[in-house]
This record gives structure tokens, sequence and C-alpha cells, in this order.
């Protein structure tokens, strides 16, 4: 039981804390944090005893998502590391309206952040002696969505299955 609670109450939030910061402070997140986040699934879902059945649909809406989001990213509307972000948080949350409310929740926060980056962008001078708001502030600059898509995550995971096996 305490593998379980130890795998549970770090490997997901930490990914998703840790794709946020990063794509925050460089404008990148990690492969190597996706593969562990989806490495970490395996063992999670044994743990807390999904099914073979169960097991397959987290997978094939894992898949689902990473190719629509490989789509997107192909068409230049979203960044690679936000479509594997989504693609390993929906393996996680599978065939359920948490993957919805995940998707949904990013949605929301994303537009906040958004319209507050934008917002920021005509007040702020142009050095503020901080290297990744001044990179925030250039126009050229996309929104590091992985923001959104981490405080997501961990929004939806706090009131998931997976907490209550976490902390029973």
């Amino acid at each position: 039981m305490m593998v379980t609670t130890a795998l549970l109450l770090t490997v997901f939030p930490f990914a998703m804390i840790f794709s946020a910061m990063t794509d925050l402070l460089e404008m990148k997140i990690e492969n190597w944090a996706m593969v562990v986040l989806a490495l970490a699934f395996l063992p999670a879902a044994f743990l807390v005893g999904l099914s073979w059945q169960v097991l397959g649909l987290h997978i094939l809406v894992g898949f689902m998502c990473l190719s629509a989001t490989f789509g997107m990213f192909a068409a230049g509307w979203m960044g690679g590391g936000d479509a594997k972000l989504i693609a390993a948080t929906a393996l996680w949350f599978g065939p359920s309206m948490m993957v919805v409310e995940y998707l949904l929740m990013g949605a929301l926060f994303g537009g906040v952040l958004t319209l507050l980056i934008l917002t920021l962008r005509g007040k702020l001078l142009p050095a503020t002696g901080f290297a990744f708001v001044d990179r925030l502030m250039e126009q050229k600059t996309g929104i590091p969505y992985g923001v959104a898509l981490g405080v997501a995550g961990l929004y939806v995971y706090s009131h998931s299955f997976w907490m209550t096996a976490a902390v029973g």
C-alpha cells in the first residue's frame, strides 16, 4: 500500500508541476517527463487494480489524444510538448469524464493565461530583469500553454479515483 501511495502522490503531480514550470521558464516541456508519466501509468494501473479491459481503454484514449494533438501540432496550432502532455495526461484519466474535464479546464485556464499575458504585453516594460518574463513579453513569443495544462491536470487529479486510491 505504501508503494501505491508514494507512486500516486508523486509521479503525476510532479510531472504536471515540472511541465508547467519548464514551459513557463523555457517554453519547453521535456520529453523525459512525458516518458516517465506514461511509463508510471502501467504500474499505477496494476497497483490500483485496473482490469485489462480498462487498461486497454486508457491506452486507447491516450493514443486518440496523441493522434488528435499531433495533428494540431502539425497544423501549427499547438506546441509538440503540449500535445505530448495532453496525451500522457489522457492516458491516466482514460475513458471517463475526467479527460473531458481536463480538456475543458485546460481550455479555461489557457484562455485566462492567454488574456493575462496579452494584456501584460502591452503594459510591461521590455526589460524586467527576469529573462523568462522578458521573453514572455515579446510579441512573437507564444503562450506557455503547459502551465494551463499542468494546473488543469492537478485540479482533475485532485478529485480522481487515483487520489482516492492513494489516500483511501
